[in-house]
């Protein structure tokens, strides 16, 4: 249905404008008042309604386009992505309700993802002289953003490139609880502060806080570690808020890159939640929205109680890569002597009921095609076609690849070494299941699509308990699946949410075991075998593992505690690349074997 005034209309009557915003960012205190609206008998009260749109977990995307299969993006939904059509749908909004009455912000998660952001951190990197500006600080600016907050992401490639992204934009880069490890003061700004000039009288104060998420100190400890210091979300806001209250905000907004669930992917090791928006709703007193990112989720609008004024908060996360813009409404009243919100609601517009916005695809034209030349590069041949479509519930050649590069990297880097006579295993995922390396000539985008994060590669030493109890966590990603009954492969894997990204297969020479989905979770690794014999508890093994891994991304058993025999800084993307053109042919014959297997009661599944 095509896009018209009513569908932008959605809960507030547009306002007229008188003079543009103010902004101020960082620790700056809010201008003062200008004079308050009168208050009569018999006066209506004084009204004023704006929106604030928001998107998250960008991830480079600013073209509706897979770099990975370089065509068009799609998906089963028909969804598309793309900060061109967020720029389509903020233009607009913009024309129904005053551009004056509007603000544009972000969750984080904005500079990784695709080979467009990729490119332009590592090919042709922002961060080297006379470097060009990053694709997404130009495509942002030019959109008009006013703040951002900081993800887990922005610190994949390091803080020298993280700094300069910051430098490139026009906007700030929001991080209360990231903080400089040694004075424990904000390392970014915590807040953003714009006055909304209303018709009426006085200025609406919005306070912006941003939050990034505490996991960046396991996730990017090479990067962060006596750097940086992240502490929870709760604490920040509660000691963030009422300061911005005082300063005189009369709507307080949160961006966080934190999901709403209340649960964490690492586990113990650190005293804070992972997806703790939520909880700062429940917990800190004064908020009146929050704009969730990080858990790639669409809530269009979610609301929680404060427990100690009992106001709801509403929530909203607009899904991944630009398929979603939120939109926050609030409609204000003047009382008392100041500005309250009277209704706040929220909703989500879908990127792929419009066009791309022609200024953003003009813009960023010359970077698109330099990066669709790279990723299309030759650097080897394939002697069959090979799929990822049946790898989360079989053992396929191309898993079985990653595997086996892992394993050979590791096996070369311990060479000589102490460690060098034990058996090395590798642990992958499968992290798109529509990865494919054709048959005949192999490309940097073949190869990359097999790898779609910017991990690296770690060793780390297990015993054979531990390897089974790390099998067993991995295993309980399938749905308990009675002996007999149908099995229905959409609905056979994901098991209580776990994502692909958390299921690991873990392969070597000689180790096969199999996974009885009829059991229940914790009791499903069976016929766990090396060299043909049961794997003894006390055996020890080298363990190839991605440092998100490693450092107990997933909250798998073990591995975060466990001795760190080698670790790499190149992205085990790259080193798959390496390889391939170093053999120049990729022949299954020569990695590929059946090592593990779904079965039910000693029968193969599949």
């Amino acid at each position: 249905m095509p896009l018209n005034r009513r569908t932008f209309l959605g809960r507030s009557a547009a306002a007229a404008a008188a003079g543009a915003g103010v902004a101020i960012a960082g620790g700056g205190v809010a201008a003062a008042a200008e004079a308050a609206p009168g208050e009569g008998r018999g006066r209506s009260p004084k009204r004023y309604s704006f929106t604030v749109m928001g998107t998250t977990d960008l991830h480079g995307n600013v073209f509706n386009w897979d770099y990975f299969t370089d065509k068009e993006f799609d998906d089963k939904a028909h969804n598309d992505v793309g900060l061109a059509k967020i720029s389509t749908l903020v233009n607009r909004i913009r024309e129904v309700k005053g551009r004056r009455n509007t603000m544009l912000i972000d969750a984080g998660d904005t500079i990784q993802g695709t080979q467009l952001s990729y490119y332009y951190a590592k090919v042709d990197p922002i961060t080297a002289q006379h470097g060009p500006v990053h694709p997404m600080a130009q495509s942002m600016n030019a959109i008009g953003y006013d703040a951002a907050a900081l993800g887990n992401h922005e610190f994949n490639y390091g803080i020298p490139v993280l700094r300069k992204f910051e430098e490139q934009c026009d906007f700030p880069l929001l991080g209360a609880n990231a903080l400089d490890a040694k004075t424990l003061r904000p390392a970014f700004p915590p807040y953003f502060m714009k006055r909304l000039r209303t018709p009426c009288g006085r200025d609406v104060r919005v306070a912006v806080l941003g939050l990034t998420n505490p996991g960046i100190a396991i996730w990017d400890k090479a990067n962060v570690q006596g750097k940086m210091t992240f502490p929870g979300l709760e604490e920040q806001a509660a000691k963030w808020v009422p300061k911005l209250r005082s300063m005189g905000a009369d709507v307080v907004i949160v961006s966080a890159h934190s999901g709403s669930s209340g649960t964490s992917s690492y586990g113990d090791q650190l005293p804070y939640v992972e997806n703790a928006a939520g909880l700062v709703a429940e917990q800190v007193a004064g908020i009146d929205a929050i704009l969730v990112g990080h858990a790639h989720t669409e809530i269009a609008e979610y609301f929680v109680e404060n427990k100690e004024t009992g106001k709801k908060v509403v929530l909203s996360e607009p899904l991944k890569w630009g398929q979603r813009l939120t939109l926050f409404d609030f409609d204000l009243v003047w009382a008392k002597g100041r500005w309250v919100v009277e209704k706040v609601g929220a909703k989500v517009l879908n990127s792929n009921t419009v066009e791309e916005d022609p200024e953003i695809t003009k813009l960023l034209g010359d970077e698109h095609e330099k990066v669709v030349a790279y990723v299309n590069q030759v650097i080897g041949k394939s002697t069959v076609a090979m799929t990822t479509a049946e790898a989360a519930w079989k053992d396929e050649p191309l898993i079985d690849l990653i595997n086996h590069v892992q394993a050979e990297t590791v096996k070369a880097a311990l060479a000589g070494g102490a460690y060098a006579a034990l058996p090395v295993l590798s642990q992958a995922s499968c992290f798109s299941r529509s990865a494919v390396v054709p048959a005949g000539e192999v490309t940097i985008k073949d190869a990359a699509g097999l790898y779609p994060f910017e991990n690296t590669l770690e060793a780390r030493l297990v015993s054979g308990a531990q390897l089974k109890d790390y099998l067993e966590f991995s295993a309980r990603y399938y749905v308990q699946t009675a002996a007999g009954a149908p099995v229905d492969t959409a609905k056979l894997t994901n098991a209580g949410g776990i994502p692909d990204y958390n299921y690991d297969v873990v392969s070597g020479p000689g180790l096969t075991y199999e996974i009885d989905i009829a059991k229940p979770a914790g009791s499903r690794v069976v016929k766990l075998s090396f060299d043909g014999k049961p794997v003894d508890g006390a055996a020890q093994f080298v363990l190839a593992v991605n440092n998100y891994r490693a450092s107990g991304g997933g909250a798998f058993p073990h591995i975060a505690g466990s001795k760190q025999l080698w670790a790499n800084s190149e992205e085990i993307r790259n080193t798959i690349i390496t390889w391939v053109k170093g053999k120049g042919t990729v022949d299954p014959a020569e990695f590929a074997v059946v090592g593990w297997r779904l079965t039910r009661d000693g029968t193969p599944v599949f």
